[in-house]
């Protein structure tokens, strides 16, 4: 039984559809293929599939974090192999191994980027892209992108843009923390900010999409693009989410609902969740009290007590601004002599805490060690995220 005809057509489904304007820049090229589990078309035909039957050379494919088949956890580095085609891994032990190398891209007439993003800053992907961009612009050859649906939409912004000093690999260019741009259109914004020449990128646009669509209401089917997303609500609770990986409280890996699911040994979910009733920061979400054993990752095997968020009001909900105001009351209960913050490297980075990588400065960590409320961060951060929204504007392709 087929599915009902999506509302919108990726960059891959108007390659699978013959769209002739969509096979220009890919047709009688030898391309390299950047893609993932998630990089399927409306039928969920993965895209070298969708390529080759549409006549495209793929003489090699390049994997992201998790790896080619999303399998793998995160910050595990990933070997390059061999199948029938050669792989390269874009993500291993040294920050050098996320951009390709001039002999891995050696031969092509092009690299051809099909990555499923989320919409949130610290999701790699992106990055990657972006550095595939600079080192194929260095060796003269075009990144050509076929475009996706960022899946929380194009019109809400969130988060201040990193400080000087704080970019890493969950941030690599300065973006809000929830941006609402398409991987296209965050790198057309890194095109600009390397001074890139225009032939750098060549775009192979959606259609049929608009900035006021959540994922949902493209039609399109939904496949996890790493191990711990693995549903379109992983997705809406990840811009404030991940935050919790610069801490030592459990985002919930090793559970069926990482990222909604959190907490720690020591955490008292009923009086957290009690706490927060009714707090405007939490706007659009309910907390639910519960205890949780993680298989695997922090305090694996541990009975951890927390919370799951429950969005009840997707359009009202702000991820980023709740899950800080969660950490600061889990904060409030962490035990005497108990480490709060992650001191470990985090991203390829050992000299600043990962928080700090997360909340793109120190702001958030110092206030909290200080006792100080993060009132005045959040409403800075709206204001922030207002100017960032502006910004882009030049950047955007989609109404």
């Amino acid at each position: 039984m087929s599915r009902p005809r999506p509302v919108v057509r990726s960059g891959l489904d108007r390659v699978a559809a013959g769209d002739a304007d969509a096979l220009a820049p890919l047709t009688g090229r030898r391309v390299g293929l950047l893609c993932h589990a998630a990089s399927v078309d409306a039928e969920l035909r993965p895209a070298r599939a969708v390529l080759e039957a549409a006549g495209v050379q793929v003489v090699a494919l390049f994997g992201p974090e998790h790896g080619l088949r999303a399998a793998a956890q995160d910050m595990v580095g990933v070997a390059s192999g061999e199948t029938d085609l050669p792989v390269h891994s874009l993500y291993g032990e040294r920050f050098e191994d996320l951009s390709p190398t001039p002999a891995q891209i050696a031969g092509l007439d092009a690299l051809v980027v099909d990555l499923q993003d989320v919409g949130s800053r610290y999701y790699t992907y992106v990055w990657t892209a972006a550095l595939c961009l600079v080192a194929c612009a260095r060796e003269g050859i075009p990144l050509v992108v076929l475009d996706r649906p960022n899946p929380l939409g194009g019109e809400r912004v969130e988060g201040a843009p990193q400080r000087p000093g704080y970019r890493s690999f969950v941030g690599l260019y300065d973006v809000s923390v929830r941006h609402g741009m398409t991987i296209a259109e965050l790198l057309r914004l890194v095109r600009a900010r390397e001074s890139l020449p225009e032939a750098a990128l060549e775009l192979v646009e959606m259609q049929g999409y608009a900035r006021s669509m959540g994922f949902a209401a493209t039609g399109l089917p939904w496949v996890l693009p790493s191990p711990n997303m693995p549903t379109l609500d992983t997705a809406r609770v990840y811009p404030g989410a991940c935050l919790l990986e610069g801490t030592t409280l459990s985002e919930g890996r090793g559970h069926t609902r990482p990222f909604e699911v959190w907490g720690a040994p020591w955490l008292d979910g009923e009086r957290l969740a009690r706490s927060l009733r009714g707090d405007p920061w939490l706007e659009g979400a309910c907390l639910r009290p519960l205890h949780f054993s993680p298989t695997f990752h922090k305090h694996a095997g541990a009975s951890c007590g927390g919370v799951q968020v429950h969005i009840v009001d997707v359009d009202a909900f702000r991820p980023y601004a709740a899950y800080l105001r969660m950490i600061e009351v889990a904060h409030g209960q962490c035990p005497a002599g108990t480490r709060f913050f992650r001191t470990e490297e985090y991203e390829y980075v050992a000299d600043r805490p990962a928080l700090d990588l997360l909340s793109g400065g120190p702001e958030v960590r110092e206030a909290l060690e200080a006792g100080t409320s993060l009132d005045p961060l959040l409403h800075a951060d709206l204001e922030a995220a207002e100017a960032f929204r502006v910004s882009r504007e030049p950047f955007l392709i989609y109404g």
